[in-house]
């Protein structure tokens, strides 16, 4: 059977390497949450990343955008803004894997509403692919939280990783509409700017400043967020969004790797049982049919 071509693999490649960013940004986060708070370790992330950004953005030529395309920014912005925040007031109720494993709810949802809004043909690939992802996903949950104590600050965290992921489910959607119409640069500036500005609504009544050594966390965080995002929206703007969903359960793999490593949290036999699966469903997912020059729009990303 032949292989498939080196560029074709591309994006799939940019999105594994991209979500293993975030992962690791995920870690630093929960250091910095744990030491200064979710709210102020999520501003201060938004805060870093766009002073970085945005002078490289306005150095490359960056113009204000469109009205269509900066209503997307502002919902993506916002929509990313609570979705952090929910999600790193998670990890500091529960292990980073864990907290992942649950989230996996959201690409799944995702995959659906990409047929919805964007109008995307779920092939056969791609709904055995979200299947196996899922029943991975059931066995690490069923494996970590079977054995947990759920006490209130556990039912906490497992309420804002939820509603986080409902959050992540709809970003999804907004990436790819936005990937089509906006430069990776571009939609990473407005991401990080939007969000920032959003969650500092309710500064006067939760933000404090890190202390130095939570501060450098909140700086690295930041850095790999920019690096993690850049590589999925290139992604997204050169796939499927219905392909590339199921590389996020790669996650999971990053997080017990760092959450072992930051936090010595343990991997056990369930969460590898479950990881395999999870595993299995994205390399289906990149099995599909490849895509012809004629059915990639062409867009500004298309062609960098």
């Amino acid at each position: 059977m032949p292989r498939a071509p080196l560029n074709s693999m591309l994006p799939f490649l940019a999105a594994l390497l991209g979500v293993g960013f975030l992962s690791l940004m995920d870690a630093f986060m929960k250091s910095a949450a744990l030491a200064a708070g979710a709210y102020s370790a999520a501003v201060f992330r938004s805060a870093i990343a766009a002073g970085i950004i945005v002078p490289i953005w306005l150095g490359t030529g960056g113009r204000w955008p469109a009205r269509n395309v900066l209503k997307l920014h502002l919902i993506r912005g916002t929509v990313s803004g609570f979705m952090a925040l929910s999600f790193f007031y998670a990890l500091t109720k529960m292990p980073i894997a864990e907290a992942i494993a649950i989230s996996f709810v959201a690409p799944l949802i995702a995959l659906y509403l990409a047929a919805i809004q964007l109008g995307e043909q779920i092939r056969r690939e791609a709904i055995v692919a979200s299947i196996l992802g899922l029943a991975g996903t059931i066995v690490i949950v069923g494996g970590r939280l079977g054995a947990a104590q759920h006490d209130i600050e556990t039912l906490k965290g497992l309420g804002a990783i939820l509603f986080s992921a409902v959050l992540y489910a709809y970003n999804f959607i907004i990436i790819r509409q936005q990937a089509l119409v906006s430069s990776p640069l571009e939609a990473t500036v407005f991401h990080s700017g939007v969000a920032c500005t959003v969650l500092l609504v309710f500064a006067p009544w939760f933000l404090t400043i890190p202390a130095a050594g939570a501060m450098t966390d909140i700086a690295t965080a930041s850095i790999l967020t920019l690096m993690g995002a850049l590589l999925i929206t290139w992604a997204y703007a050169r796939a499927e969004a219905q392909s590339l969903v199921p590389m996020e359960y790669s996650g999971f793999l990053w997080a017990a790797l760092f959450g072992w490593l930051f936090f010595r949290e343990p991997i056990t036999g369930t969460t590898i049982a479950g990881t395999m699966l999870i595993v299995i469903g994205c390399w289906m997912a990149t099995r599909g049919p490849p895509k012809t020059a004629e059915s990639v729009p062409h867009t500004e990303q298309t062609s960098v």
